[in-house]
């Protein structure tokens, strides 16, 4: 496609009359000069007036013919001749919208797409292929280096400003979603700070209580105080989770990365585990007969994965279980990491689209009433991924699931 000019899909300036008097044929809404007819196309809402659109096209009379039809609408446009010309008029001026012509000499509109798209990933704008090569296999590279649509030539005015005034209105969305978004996170993070302090003070005076410190109480009373004690351990779960979620949300979750042996934070987990686990009356057996290289992690936000992934596996599996924990080395796929065993019921089929999601819960429940914030795996997958690493849950033949968290190996 480089290098060459895309003929059959130049809009030449119309004739006067065609053989027999006929009506030459015009982009719908055009006149025969190809100037837009007063009235013709529909009139754009007020938050898309003005809206900038960059069209990339090597041909000038097409460049013209477009900027006619949007600047009707009440577009801006701003105008590229080239793929390379392109790239330095979004840097410049970032668009709304990006009309891309396919067929252009040195870089072509699919080579330019990418280079958007690699330049300004999901914030780049929408770019929509204006071109004659529509054929499946034409569109479905365009969709593949990132293209969101085709307009095909000779452009028809309505259904061009029809699409693109979508796409636009898309983006648009997506712009106010990302700040009410960002809203809530903040909101939560304040709340979530705000409630943590004295949820702590009621944990730890119900802990005072506990023990005797203002004098010897009632086994009702201790009941109470249990009672109470349970609930603001589980508020502050609930409430340090909530703090996760807004910060990584907000993009803020910061690593401090460090060559670690994982074992170590997976000692240290099962060794405050297993007091829960002895609760259940529930084993957690840790293999370390497999090394694994030091890997590059945050070791406290690895701890945090193992612990979320440990207190699911002692919640959901039934009292009096093994759970086994494990490395691995994979070097063909150039991974490592561990895996813990459970012995619950496993992933449903029904609950796979939900694993991972922010508040989702399972059709499983907990084998003794645990509470469960549905923040946990959802905490863990950012973490992972924050990591360059992958987590996945695999059901076991005998019964249970297998939690696998991969990260890459050393180069």
């Amino acid at each position: 496609m480089k290098g060459q000019h895309e003929h059959t899909g130049q809009l030449p300036a119309p004739p006067k009359s065609l053989p027999g008097g006929a009506a030459p044929a015009n982009p719908a809404g055009l006149d025969r000069a190809g100037d837009p007819i007063p009235g013709a196309l529909p009139a754009l809402p007020s938050d898309l007036k003005g809206r900038k659109i960059l069209v990339v096209d090597d041909q000038s009379l097409n460049r013209r013919i477009l900027q006619q039809i949007l600047q009707s609408a009440g577009f801006t446009v701003i105008e590229a001749d080239s793929g390379e010309a392109a790239l330095a008029r979004y840097g410049e001026s970032p668009p709304d919208l990006v009309l891309l012509d396919v067929m252009m000499p040195v870089l072509s509109g699919f080579d330019t797409c990418r280079e958007l798209k690699r330049r300004y990933g999901a914030a780049c704008a929408p770019i929509i292929f204006v071109t004659a090569k529509t054929e499946a296999a034409d569109v479905l590279e365009g969709l593949d280096a990132g293209g969101v649509d085709y307009l095909p030539k000779p452009v028809r005015a309505k259904e061009a400003l029809a699409r693109i005034r979508v796409h636009v209105q898309n983006r648009l969305l997506m712009e106010e979603l990302t700040r009410a978004n960002a809203a809530k996170n903040k909101f939560l993070g304040m709340a979530a700070h705000d409630l943590r302090s004295p949820l702590a003070t009621i944990r730890g005076l119900t802990e005072f209580l506990q023990e005797g410190a203002v004098g010897p109480m009632t086994t009702d009373q201790l009941d109470l105080v249990a009672t109470m004690h349970t609930a603001a351990v589980g508020m502050i779960d609930l409430v340090n989770e909530l703090l996760d979620v807004a910060t990584i949300e907000a993009g803020e979750l910061k690593l401090h990365r460090a060559w670690h042996q994982i074992g170590e934070p997976i000692s240290q987990s099962i060794a405050q585990m297993k007091l829960d686990a002895a609760k259940k009356q529930t084993r957690i057996i840790y293999d370390t007969s497999c090394k694994v290289p030091a890997l590059m992690v945050d070791a406290n936000k690895l701890r945090q994965v193992v612990d979320n992934l440990l207190s699911n596996a002692i919640k959901f599996s039934p009292p009096g279980s093994t759970i086994r924990v494990g490395l691995f080395l994979a070097p063909a796929l150039g991974q490592g990491g561990f895996c813990v065993q459970d012995m619950g019921p496993g992933i449903a089929d029904a609950d796979r689209d939900k694993l991972f999601k922010d508040f989702s819960r399972l059709s499983a429940q907990p084998t003794a009433g645990e509470k469960s914030t549905g923040l946990g795996l959802a905490i863990c997958l950012k973490i992972v991924q924050a990591l360059q690493g992958s987590i996945t849950a695999t059901n076991l033949p005998a019964g249970g699931c297998e939690w696998r968290v991969s990260l890459p190996l050393p180069s």
